[in-house]
């Protein structure tokens, strides 16, 4: 019987090439037509250990991860042992014959007599795609769009191998697990949350990324530097963190679109340079990756625990804007509504998301670029100078001039005859140092207007499901597609239930959410954290007290099970 939804393990350890394999496997089943999510889980280190490629893919869309395993490929004999307790009851586990392992659950594969070791990742594609039922050729055209012009002369043998690992499997295994037919349909993407990011940035216009390496941010500069060449930008791989951000907040000052990019342990070292950021007034995009911590936590797990340290970090008062996108989607406009309220407002802008995001594969459509545009810093300097054309040209410029709407006019350095001044401690209209007290009060006061802007900007919170419901889920970043899962089959059940996710995060605006959770029967937070800081910080905005929480902070991002049992508990 075809199944319409399978969930696929493919484990080993880091080295021998799982994500080669699942990446293709992945490309495959979209070319299919079918959706897919998958989940990494990997160790903090370069070979060994135990890691996982997890694909979930449908007929349908695919919104979250899942417990339970149809499929597990072992590369290792530990996957079969770690995994065998999480197979369902018709699920099968892929081993090599030459390990003697034996087992109801278990089929040996001779791998030695279907393929030379170089070509066992290749055997085990050709295993997966005859018992889920993906035809050759789909399997052949991904090998030789992933090697065929890299290694011309393993082609051939890559593509025998296949054929007979398929061709044995269909001959040894009749009782495979089909996934229901499906036709390819328009085109789709696969891309993680880091990749969306990078291209977010891209169509905002970024001409500069300065970033230390870390696990799970790294990807999105390095993302931005295989393309730097053809999109004439320059990434920066800096000594640490706080060269980063402080070489970002140059290149920002003179004019170029800046990206920082780091998880929670680099942006501690950063936050001086983001409160340098709001007090020169300079626009900068801070992509914050959050995994768990204190200190070194668990670098390649995932977390939601940086909400408020993100919120509150940096010296002083000043307006900030977090965005915490949800989906591939989210990601890639949330990040160029980030570039253009960092330009607008002249100051810090955050986006933050987390590891699970950061490295799940998903299919996506195109993103629609109808309303995408670039920021365009020197067409602000062009209307800043126009602005000033009747004033008296022997004034001195005022970078810092106070305005009803606390946004003065930039301009950019060594782009006209006026100097401009900027200063990292208090000044003056025109940039100077200042310790005039009353000075200092007016431009306090000037840089939190901005706080205006800002909130005129806010993207409400999404609902889906029904209204008014009985139980309301609540939570933000990568707890949407979890939630809806859960949420949908609770009202399969017969419930009356919503959920309300938070794609930005900061600023709050109670009037457009506060009325559902005061119409809910009962309000829910699901979070990735230990402490329910979107809860505590709603409760802070609005005096709306939630009181059910949902918490998961083991490193595992959430899933529909997980989010049915808490609410059962």
């Amino acid at each position: 019987m075809a199944r319409e939804t399978l969930n696929i393990l493919i484990g080993g350890e880091a080295g021998q090439g799982l994500v080669t394999v699942g990446e293709l496997l992945a490309r495959c089943l979209v070319r299919s037509g079918r959706h897919l999510q998958v989940t990494q889980g990997y160790m903090s280190r370069i070979r060994g250990g135990h890691n996982t490629f997890v694909l979930r893919t449908s007929v349908h869309e695919v919104p979250a991860p899942a417990e339970g395993f149809d499929l597990v490929v072992a590369l290792d004999p530990a996957t079969a042992r770690i995994h065998e307790p999480e197979l369902k009851p018709e699920g099968l586990i892929v081993v090599d014959e030459a390990w003697g392992l034996t087992g109801g659950n278990l089929w040996a594969v001779p791998y030695k007599t279907l393929a030379s070791g170089r070509y066992m990742n290749t055997a085990s594609l050709g295993v997966i795609g005859a018992l889920i039922g993906l035809g050759t050729p789909v399997l052949l055209a991904a090998l030789e769009k992933a090697f065929g012009k890299k290694h011309p002369d393993q082609a051939a043998e890559n593509a025998n191998t296949l054929e007979k690992a398929y061709a044995w499997t269909r001959e040894n295994r009749s009782d495979g697990f089909h996934l229901a037919p499906a036709q390819p349909g328009p085109t789709r993407l696969i891309l993680n949350g880091n990749d969306a990011i990078s291209l977010g940035a891209m169509a905002a216009g970024v001409r500069f990324c300065a970033f230390y390496p870390m696990t799970p941010a790294t990807t999105i500069a390095l993302n931005l530097a295989d393309r730097a060449a053809k999109l004439g930008l320059v990434v920066e791989q800096a000594e640490d963190e706080i060269a980063a951000v402080n070489m970002a907040v140059g290149a920002a000052y003179t004019g170029l679109p800046s990206l920082v990019s780091t998880s929670g342990g680099g942006f501690a070292l950063m936050v001086e340079g983001i409160s340098l950021a709001a007090m020169l007034e300079t626009p900068l995009v801070a992509a914050v990756i959050q995994r768990p911590g204190p200190a070194t936590g668990l670098p390649t797990r995932t977390a939601q625990a940086d909400l408020e340290y993100v919120l509150f970090s940096g010296h002083g008062e000043f307006p900030r804007a977090i965005f915490a996108p949800g989906t591939i989607d989210q990601c890639f406009h949330r990040t160029v509504q980030a570039f253009h309220l960092a330009e607008d407002s002249q100051g810090p802008v955050f986006i933050l998301s987390d590891q699970f995001l950061s490295d799940s594969l998903r299919d996506t459509a195109p993103f629609d670029l109808a309303s995408v545009t670039a920021v365009n810093p020197a067409d602000r300097h062009r209307a800043a100078l126009e602005a000033m054309g009747s004033a008296d040209p022997s004034a001195p410029y005022q970078r810092y001039a106070l305005t009803p709407s606390g946004i003065s006019p930039r301009l950019l350095p060594g782009l006209s005859e006026h100097l401009v001044v900027s200063d990292s401690d208090e000044h003056t209209e025109d940039g100077h140092l200042t310790e005039d007290l009353d000075v200092a009060r007016k431009m306090v006061e000037k840089r939190l207007k901005k706080a205006d802007l800002i909130r005129s900007r806010i993207v409400p919170p999404d609902f889906w499901g029904d209204d008014p419901a009985d139980l309301l889920l609540v939570g933000w970043g990568s707890t949407l597609g979890a939630m809806i899962e859960a949420g949908q089959s609770l009202r399969d059940r017969g419930r009356r239930v919503g959920v309300l996710h938070f794609s930005q995060v900061w600023p709050l605006a109670p009037e457009q959410f506060l009325v559902r959770l005061e119409s809910a029967g009962r309000v829910v937070a699901v979070e990735g954290n230990a402490t329910g800081q979107l809860a505590n910080l709603i409760r802070r905005e609005t005096g709306f007290r939630i009181d059910a929480v949902v918490l998961r902070y083991d490193g595992l991002p959430l899933t529909p099970e997980f989010i049915l049992r808490g609410l059962e508990e």
